[in-house]
């Protein structure tokens, strides 16, 4: 039993830097430019794509990634460009409906140039093995590589935040946009430094999740409602908040679907407790969200408005 927990905790903690890579930029988004981006999503499944396309030109993942980086960059300055930056000056319902159907244009376009059979990006073969940990419990070295390099980037992201004059810019956007625009700052090129750098990390988690999940054109829209509740959860234009919200949803999400129904045996049949446990498991999340919010209604490290 401690073995699996172990292992559905790593699991879980492995899920929480991927989501942590999409909310980051997506809560920055959010809470500097306060637009509702329901394409974010897209970003994630571009960034899939772009390392199954470049490693399989190249032949090798690590190229993959690197050609796929400055990739990103340009897909998010292109998309702030022609689309984010109509959409600054209008209301949220407008920004949910015009990403709403960059959604639907986004996913068409990828089938059209990749088809819709899932692709899938071979495992670079120094990480393809598995290292021991307890017992006969063994976890795979990729996976700890992609968490190394998740924490890597939340490290990256508190000093540029909290150290740099970029991160200056941007918390003093997050709390007084107006006023950041009153002293001189080109607020627009602040915004598409903004909305580009939410694109690569979410392209980066696409790009890192690529080996381990079949890359197909509905792999974006999953992954966005958990999203969505760790920017919630954390507060909105908090990259401490969705860091710990990342994990915090990501673990009892993979813990909670595992053991609820081991739990539930307790006190029920296990008939009865697999039934219940089907049906609450993917209510956890949401029950989480809804307690953090009464006892926190801004979110861990939210600003009350």
């Amino acid at each position: 039993m401690m073995n699996l927990f172990v292992l559905q905790l790593l699991n879980g903690v492995q899920l929480g830097v991927l989501l942590f890579l999409i909310a980051a930029g997506l809560t920055l988004v959010f809470g500097i430019m306060d637009v509702i981006n329901l394409a974010h999503g897209v970003l994630y499944m571009v960034g899939a794509y772009l390392i199954a396309t470049f490693a399989a030109a190249t032949g090798n993942f690590w190229w993959g990634l690197l050609l796929m980086l400055p990739a990103a960059v340009l897909v998010g300055m292109v998309l702030e460009f022609v689309v984010m930056r109509r959409l600054y000056a209008r209301s949220h319902l407008d920004q949910v409906l015009a990403t709403f159907g960059l959604v639907m244009i986004a996913s068409e376009a990828v089938k059209m140039i990749w088809g819709t059979s899932p692709l899938s990006v071979p495992m670079p073969e120094i990480l393809s093995g598995a290292v021991p940990l307890m017992g006969p419990l063994k976890y795979p070295v990729y996976r700890i590589a992609v968490i190394v390099a998740g924490l890597a980037v939340a490290v990256g992201l508190f000093v540029l935040v909290n150290y740099t004059r970029v991160g200056m810019l941007l918390r003093a956007g997050a709390t007084n946009r107006s006023t950041v625009s009153a002293l001189g700052v080109d607020i627009n090129r602040l915004f598409s430094v903004v909305f580009t750098l939410g694109a690569v990390l979410a392209c980066l988690a696409g790009a890192l999740v690529a080996p381990i999940l079949s890359v197909d054109t509905g792999m974006g829209e999953s992954v966005l409602i958990l999203t969505f509740v760790v920017v919630v959860i954390g507060g909105i234009g908090s990259i401490k908040g969705a860091f710990l919200g990342a994990l915090l949803v990501a673990i009892v999400d993979t813990v909670g679907g595992v053991f609820g129904p081991i739990w539930l045996r307790q006190i029920l049949d296990p008939a009865a407790a697999g039934q219940v446990g089907r049906v609450l498991g993917p209510m956890l999340v949401y029950i989480l969200m809804a307690v953090i919010l009464f006892a926190k209604p801004a979110g861990l490290f939210g600003r009350r408005a």
